[in-house]
């Protein structure tokens, strides 16, 4: 049995199976002003479309929706098919808060009432 198919017919399937992974991911990367969404993500890094996609290099930060979830220190590694595939360097979770310099007591009134 024979599995060829034609060009349009291949350009057109690998058309969906990116519109897929686009839709089914809500992980951004935002460098600057410029947004990209992310095709794929592993523990050590992460494909964008190559077609939209620049050779980014530096320091990016990676969302989820609205939530900022990374930052990371990346490098370009290599193109695969149609995706850009980046490596990690650094990657650092994202806190909504500043880390303390002290321990603080389990038993710590959580707030001081005055008179």
């Amino acid at each position: 049995m024979t599995t060829f198919l034609s060009k349009e017919v291949q350009e057109g399937l690998d058309m969906a199976r990116k519109r897929a992974l686009k839709k089914k991911s809500r992980l951004r990367v935002h460098v600057d002003d410029e947004v990209f969404p992310v095709l794929e993500f592993w523990e050590t890094g992460f494909a964008l479309d190559a077609e939209n996609a620049p050779h980014l290099r530096g320091l990016v930060d990676l969302y989820d929706g609205s939530r900022h979830l990374y930052q990371c220190l990346i490098v370009a590694s290599e193109q695969q098919d149609d995706q850009m595939v980046y490596d990690f360097k650094r990657n650092t979770a994202a806190v909504d808060h500043a880390p303390l310099d002290f321990v603080r007591d389990e038993n710590a009134p959580i707030a001081l009432l005055g008179n």
